[in-house]
């Protein structure tokens, strides 16, 4: 499986790309591995470069960035937690595969359930580049039109991906926009807590 394969077309025309990525004949690890540790560096590393270069500033003008220190341990704990949270959404939706109806063989499921997964991260791993530019309304902005679209991705995926009936569908893309909502706050808040907690940050104010 190519690296990054699908990456553009499942933004442009995600129907034709649902179709051809049901189609495939790939493992559940190939689709995983040649997409999600490099679009999680996306958000890594423009977050490392927004808040070390430009950084942020509060009602007095003044700006804040982090040492390079802590921002690096920050992006890394970030990334990793990106990944794990991208796999674990992967096997929820292989979980709930058979409850919902899905028909194909245990391999097969358990590619499509994966192959969901990263696909509907796409969207906000692309956005996230807008962290070079460390502004908490802009990033939250885009984040969320990206988050919107990841959900239209879900709901347009899962009927052709899983191949079952649209009603049931719908239910089973609604479970797995509930779990992909918790996960995403469950990545964000522990990377912080355990940024804040365990490691410290440390700022420096320039004027």
């Amino acid at each position: 499986m190519a690296i990054l394969e699908h990456t553009l077309g499942i933004l442009i025309h995600p129907d034709k790309e649902w179709k051809q990525i049901r189609n495939e004949r790939h493992s559940f690890l190939q689709v995983f591995v040649s997409h999600v540790p490099f679009l999680a560096l996306i958000p890594a590393v423009s977050a490392y470069i927004g808040v070390t270069q430009v950084g942020w500033s509060f009602g007095d003008g003044s700006v804040t960035r982090l040492t390079t220190g802590s921002a690096l341990s920050l992006c890394a704990i970030t990334y990793f937690a990106l990944i794990i949270g991208v796999y674990v959404l992967g096997e929820f939706i292989n979980w709930m595969s058979n409850t919902y109806g899905v028909r194909d063989s245990s391999e097969q499921r358990h590619y499509e359930g994966t192959a969901l997964a990263v696909y509907v991260s796409t969207p906000v791993f692309l956005a996230s580049i807008i962290h070079l530019y460390p502004d908490i309304y802009l990033n939250a902005a885009i984040l969320g039109i990206a988050g919107a679209y990841a959900i239209y991705l879900i709901y347009e995926g899962i009927p052709i991906l899983m191949n079952i009936q649209k009603e049931r569908a719908f239910m089973y893309a609604t479970s797995v926009v509930t779990i992909a909502l918790v996960l995403a706050v469950i990545v964000r808040v522990g990377s912080v807590i355990v940024w804040t907690v365990a490691i410290q940050p440390v700022y420096i104010d320039v004027l």
